[in-house]
């Protein structure tokens, strides 16, 4: 099986959580579709059937192609978890 590009993950990935706080903001029908569209796309590119594990799958990837996730909270100043924010 194809591994989808890390990059575009990341990019699917901003772009479904951006939608996500547009759509809770201000609901409207255009920017409806277009979260569909990328929800469509992250589950294809991932295999999955649900949002919600694709998101889990595209965040693994991510973690699998950069840092291990001891490496992520160390690096990270503000102590956040280092858990996805998109879903």
């Amino acid at each position: 099986m194809l591994e989808p590009d890390p990059k575009v993950v990341r990019e699917l990935l901003t772009r479904y959580a951006a939608l996500r706080i547009a759509q809770a903001e201000r609901a409207r029908p255009a920017t409806a579709r277009e979260l569909a569209d990328v929800s469509y796309t992250l589950c294809v590119m991932t295999a999955t059937t649900s949002i919600h594990d694709a998101v889990a799958k595209a965040d693994a990837l991510l973690l699998a192609k950069g840092q291990a996730p001891d490496a992520v909270r160390a690096a990270d100043p503000d102590g956040e978890s280092g858990l996805s924010l998109a879903v």
